[in-house]
């Protein structure tokens, strides 16, 4: 009875005979062309069309945080200066094949030295790479299998393209030995809430070998005993009844209210959202209406993509993010591109201090749309570290027309001025994600350093509670909207520690509307206090689970 552990996505188990997915294509010849190198280029230029047209319609069909993903990757496989690299390898006499393949494969270990995020999009750009190649083949690109039966996929990883049509009438689960809790496989399995476990190392597991997948405690268990089998059917169901349950606001057993938000990256999330409870959004990102553009959008465009979103969520509260660009979302428009270690430079408010116009234009944009709708529009500005930066954004936001302005807790000296910052802000929402990571100082998207990141430090709950504290002798409201709200029994910690609202990706939403109403208020404090009081991550989260 073998254990395999990784990181678990979400909080499911589930059950079945393994599927691998195929091996990747033979590396191509190294002989030299026999066509001219124009024929070669032509025939690459159809491939690579061909390639992003695909990659497209699948994110059309996908929708949401894929449609993102996948446009992403086509935008990859039409980048110019791979072209160019592509283009010299054929004039130097390489077939397309081959300029394709040495061309992806030297700009995807650039992606791997830079690490984070792009580290994480190597794999992205390999899948492009095969399926130019699979075309120009005339053969199929590798893809997930089809035994004929309900399977756990076991995978190395799983290209976007891959895993957002998974077919989940087939697909019982997934399990990757490599990937961790930012890779595309993650995010879409947990939007998608997907039973996975990722970032597994070596699996031994052989096609048609029973497992059991437990993304709650992030193992993957060989040849299951029927007691373990019965165990995890067990609770399969147990969450099935709670994803069928009604659908009631979030609340304490008590009836202490806790309203449960959506974390949302584009409008299409929306009605997906409403249907599996959302009461409003507690972070709208709006990246995606920036991080494909040569310069900043106009107002009369934000306006539209922001005043789809206030529309859907009539009459709630939606929280907006402002553009949060730099570390691992450069700009061309708006962050310095020289900078030796981003995560540390000009940032999230930082950049958009240095660029006021696009800031200007953003927030003026949220407020005509407000002006437009009936929702409950919220504006927080992004990695705030100061009293200064906070009276600065809140100043030009109420300026703008904005009534409701707060501001992203991310790093520790906000957390520790949460007191001070919140007699100017109107609210605070918590990043887990990054308060972790600046606490720890842990990249939150390095394997290596993972045993550091979870938001179950006792450090960061400390900070988390040096917010909540803040906001109550202000009489301010405090959510958390990182990913940490989605944690069950995490959940109930951040609100005896405070906490009065959570944000969180809408699968989670059921999963942590049920534990919340096996608790009362005073339950919530009594598990938060034995949390605090331990020395590490894995202690505070035994320490929690014994209090409850």
């Amino acid at each position: 009875m073998p254990e395999i552990h990784g990181t678990g996505i979400g909080q499911g188990v589930a059950q079945g005979p393994v599927a691998r997915m195929a091996a990747g294509l033979a590396p191509p010849s190294e002989a030299p062309s026999t066509r001219t190198p124009d024929e070669e280029k032509a025939s690459v230029a159809e491939a690579v069309a061909a390639v992003a047209a695909e990659l497209n319609a699948r994110g059309e069909r996908a929708g949401g945080s894929a449609r993102d993903v996948l446009e992403a990757q086509a935008m990859m496989a039409e980048d110019p200066t791979l072209e160019e690299t592509v283009h010299a390898r054929i004039d130097q006499g390489a077939t397309g094949e081959h300029a394709v393949h040495t061309a992806f494969a030297e700009f995807a270990e650039q992606l791997v030295a830079l690490g984070g995020y792009l580290g994480e999009r190597a794999a992205d750009l390999a899948d492009v790479a095969q399926r130019v190649i699979a075309h120009l083949r005339g053969v199929a690109a590798p893809g997930v299998p089809e035994p004929g039966h309900p399977f756990v996929l076991v995978a190395t990883d799983l290209a976007p393209a891959d895993t957002a049509l998974l077919d989940l009438d087939q697909v019982l689960a997934v399990v990757t030995t490599e990937g961790g809790p930012t890779s595309h496989t993650a995010i879409l399995a947990r939007e998608k809430g997907i039973v996975a476990v990722v970032g597994t190392g070596q699996a031994d597991l052989a096609d048609g070998q029973a497992v059991i997948v437990d993304a709650e405690n992030g193992l993957v268990i060989a040849d299951p005993t029927d007691a373990q089998l019965a165990d995890a059917a067990a609770r399969a169901a147990d969450r099935a009844a709670v994803a069928n349950a009604p659908i009631t606001p979030g609340a304490l057993a008590d009836g202490t209210a806790v309203p449960l938000l959506a974390n949302l990256g584009s409008p299409e999330g929306a009605a997906e959202a409403i249907a599996l409870g959302a009461e409003g959004v507690g972070l709208f990102r709006t990246e995606f209406l920036f991080l494909s553009s040569e310069e900043a959008p106009s107002v009369e465009s934000q306006k539209s993509s922001y005043r789809q979103m206030l529309e859907a969520f009539a009459g709630r509260k939606v929280v907006v993010r402002a553009l949060d660009a730099g570390a691992d979302k450069p700009l061309p428009f708006l962050t310095d591109a020289d900078e030796e270690n981003p995560a540390l430079g000009r940032r999230g408010i930082r950049a958009l201090q240095h660029r006021e116009n696009v800031l200007r234009d953003q927030l003026t944009a949220l407020a005509q749309a407000d002006a437009e709708t009936d929702a409950d529009l919220w504006v927080m500005a992004p990695m705030v570290a100061t009293v200064d930066e906070t009276e600065y954004f809140t100043a030009l936001a109420k300026e703008l027309g904005l009534k409701t302005v707060g501001v992203m807790v991310e790093v520790p000296s906000s957390a520790v001025l949460a007191e001070e910052i919140l007699r100017t802000a109107d609210f605070a929402s918590i990043g887990t994600n990054d308060l972790v990571q600046y606490t720890m100082a842990a990249d939150r998207l390095l394997g290596s350093v993972a045993h550091l990141q979870s938001p179950w430090h006792p450090a960061a709950l400390r900070l988390i509670k040096m917010v909540a504290d803040g906001g109550a002798a202000n009489g301010k409201p405090v959510g958390v909207c990182g990913e940490a709200a989605a944690d069950p029994l995490l959940a109930v910690v951040l609100v005896g520690l405070g906490v009065q609202s959570l944000s969180m990706s809408p699968s989670a939403l059921a999963d942590v509307r049920a534990e919340l109403l096996t608790r009362t208020l005073d339950d919530a404090k009594r598990i938060a206090e034995a949390a605090l009081r331990t020395a590490n991550a894995d202690a505070a989260k035994t320490a929690a689970r014994g209090a409850a």
